[in-house]
């Protein structure tokens, strides 16, 4: 007898499995390739993080490298100036040895002159002696001329006015000796004082202000010669700096390549399970992203056709700088049809799901003419940091993500990359982009971010 019965109404899960095992090794295959493409998806964060890390570190180590080099020319430049100074110094010690030799010869000229005064001194001392002679004579022919009467009148007169010269010139060679006498004790006192003898006590002023000048010189020769050799110690350590930051920079490039083909290969992995037909958390966001890029495409279209713009403006190139703005911003001629046309389906696509962070259109060299509503605000001058975060439309996004997700032509590329916000901070994200086609024109590519 048997105990055994079919249960239909309640499968047990040996029945499943001897029913279907083909459609539960594929739930399971399903399920093995969700998990590993979150697990890639880990991957492809941590790669991002990493090749910002490097981006960061590169960027210091640039502004090393800049800062050491123009340590460098400084250094050169302090080196000459350093030489200078000791060529002037030595320059300046001559010129103080030549003013001492030009100064005792003066000192000997003004000797000379002394014993000139001392002969004219002498001169008319010999003249006052003359001159008073002269009177005695001249009073003696005038006593003479008076005794003889009418006769001696005449020659009175003239012994009268020889007496009277006599006494003008006895007066004018005594003031010429006292003058004179003055004088020599004026020079004879500015002689010794530059005249340079060593047996003197002590030197004069002027001698002491030469051996002051030659001491200061002499003093900033020796600063000079020690600073010069403080540098050059300094510019061979600083060398040494920039070749260690030069072999830093290879050694990051060789790190910051092999991290982007890390990157590149997690994104590939994501991309090629997005694109297997198995549904994953991105599958929602990549429909999302050509459903909006297709939507941004009729519309640019139906521009064309009812004349509102015409594919030269569409696909203008010519990006016009808008004065003051920083970062900069940009004008083409389609920025006016992007205003009208994209904020409708950017907008619409915030609210997709709540990991939305932007969404935008884009041309091909990864300019935005208009961008999600929120990050078109004003730009505030000289708030470089605010404009980063806040002012995002008109502007060129050039960078690896950016023109990569501008010029893609593929039906959808995934990507991970840090956002820059400005001021330091960064936001960790995912984008999905699709390109846009116009009358089968590659325009540019719609960019959906969201976080993880």
């Amino acid at each position: 007898m048997s105990f055994w019965k079919p249960r239909s109404s309640e499968p047990s899960a040996e029945k499943k499995i001897a029913v279907s095992p083909s459609e539960g090794s594929g739930v399971r295959n399903e399920q093995l390739v969700r998990d590993i493409a979150q697990r890639v998806s880990s991957v492809g964060r941590d790669a991002a993080e990493v090749r910002g890390v490097l981006e960061d570190t590169q960027k210091v180590v640039m502004a090393q490298a800049e800062a050491m080099g123009a340590l460098s020319t400084d250094l050169s430049q302090v080196r000459q100036a350093q030489q200078a100074i000791s060529q002037a110094t030595e320059q300046s010690r001559a010129a103080v040895g030549r003013a001492s030799l030009a100064l005792e010869g003066v000192g000997q000229e003004v000797g000379g002159i002394v014993q000139t005064l001392r002969q004219v001194s002498d001169a008319a001392s010999e003249i006052t002696k003359i001159a008073l002679q002269t009177r005695l004579v001249a009073f003696n022919a005038s006593v003479e001329a008076r005794r003889a009467g009418e006769a001696g009148r005449g020659f009175g007169v003239v012994a009268d006015a020889v007496k009277d010269l006599a006494g003008k010139v006895e007066n004018s060679s005594k003031a010429i000796m006292g003058t004179v006498l003055a004088l020599d004790g004026r020079i004879e006192a500015f002689a010794r004082e530059l005249r340079h003898d060593a047996s003197q006590a002590q030197q004069s002023a002027i001698h002491q202000a030469f051996a002051a000048v030659r001491s200061d010189v002499d003093r900033i020769a020796a600063s000079a010669q020690q600073s010069e050799h403080t540098v050059e110690s300094l510019s061979g350590r600083a060398g040494d700096l920039e070749q260690e930051v030069q072999q830093a920079m290879i050694s990051l490039d060789t790190a910051f390549s092999c991290s982007d083909r890390f990157l590149k290969l997690s994104e590939q992995l994501i991309e090629q399970i997005a694109g297997s037909g198995i549904e994953v958390e991105d599958t929602p966001y990549i429909q999302a992203a050509q459903a909006a890029a297709e939507e941004i495409s009729q519309l640019l279209e139906q521009a064309l056709v009812r004349g509102h713009t015409d594919m030269a403006k569409l696909f203008d190139e010519q990006y016009r700088p808008v004065a003051g703005t920083q970062p900069a911003q940009h004008l083409t001629q389609f920025v006016e049809t992007a205003d009208r046309l994209f904020p409708a389906v950017q907008e619409r696509m915030l609210s997709f799901s709540a990991k939305v962070v932007y969404c935008i259109a884009v041309d091909r060299n990864g300019y935005v003419a208009t961008h999600n509503k929120k990050y078109c605000q004003p730009q505030r001058s000289g708030d470089v940091v605010w404009n980063t975060a806040n002012s995002r439309y008109r502007r060129i996004f050039n960078d690896r993500t950016g023109l990569a997700s501008a010029r893609n032509q593929r039906p959808f590329l995934l990507q991970t990359y840090r956002r820059d916000m400005g001021g330091g901070n960064f936001v960790l994200l995912k984008e999905v982009s699709a390109p846009i086609m116009v009358k089968g024109r590659h325009w540019g590519g719609l960019r959906l971010a969201f976080s993880f």
